[in-house]
């Protein structure tokens, strides 16, 4: 029987790919004075995500993250921009709203009766912490684990043992972790000693990685699931 359930955030419980798309487009505007071309905006997506996955990996600190996407966009695009000022207008538009995925509020209320929450993320605190108050998620979870908080990033077993450390009674055997990264949520679960739920909606094609115990692909899925563990 599951107790405890570790909800990753972005791109989760809540849209990061939208909130993403949206504050660079500002910053972008504000840089070139008339709206960004989709290609530089879907470029600097892919961009971040290669920088994060080496942040997973050990390879890249969170400072050297948040300004390499930028020079590597500006570079590609020869954007001529201060790389600390974009990073900086970047992440205050950034963390100044959200964007709830489909079903993430109907599947918090209804999972907080019963289980206990707790939001797993790898995000900038300044950032999560500024989604995390627009969305309103404390009034579901019992506490939040922001990895620039915590001294660790997921899928290290160390930011697990650190969250698993505040967690009252927590049970390995009866806890899970849901999210939408193979990587970082599934690869940290099984480094953790918990079951992994998978969460790929649509056709999210499978990347090479460490295969989940479970696999949904909406949210409203996910209840149905857990009453069967």
């Amino acid at each position: 029987m599951i107790e405890t359930i570790l909800f990753d955030l972005d791109n989760t419980l809540l849209d990061f790919d939208r909130a993403e798309h949206e504050a660079l487009r500002q910053t972008l505007l504000h840089i070139f004075g008339h709206a960004p071309e989709e290609d530089i905006l879907r470029r600097y997506n892919t961009i971040n995500r290669a920088q994060w996955k080496l942040l997973e990996q050990g390879k890249l600190t969170r400072c050297e993250v948040k300004l390499r996407r930028f020079e590597l966009l500006f570079d590609e695009f020869a954007i001529n921009a201060s790389v600390e000022e974009t990073a900086k207008r970047y992440e205050a538009l950034l963390g100044s709203g959200h964007y709830y995925m489909e079903g993430a509020e109907e599947v918090l209320k209804t999972l907080a009766l019963r289980y206990g929450l707790y939001i797993v993320t790898n995000g900038t605190a300044s950032v999560q912490q500024g989604r995390i108050e627009s969305a309103d998620l404390r009034q579901w979870v019992r506490n939040i684990f922001i990895s620039e908080e915590i001294g660790f990033d997921k899928p290290s077993p160390a930011y697990f043992e650190a969250c698993f450390a505040r967690i009252p009674y927590l049970r390995r055997d009866r806890t899970v972790i849901v999210g939408d990264s193979l990587s970082s949520d599934i690869q940290g679960g099984k480094n953790a000693g918990i079951r992994t739920i998978w969460f790929h909606p649509g056709e999210t094609p499978r990347e090479n990685g460490p295969i989940p115990d479970y696999e949904i692909t909406a949210l409203r899925e996910l209840e149905p699931l857990l009453r069967t563990l």
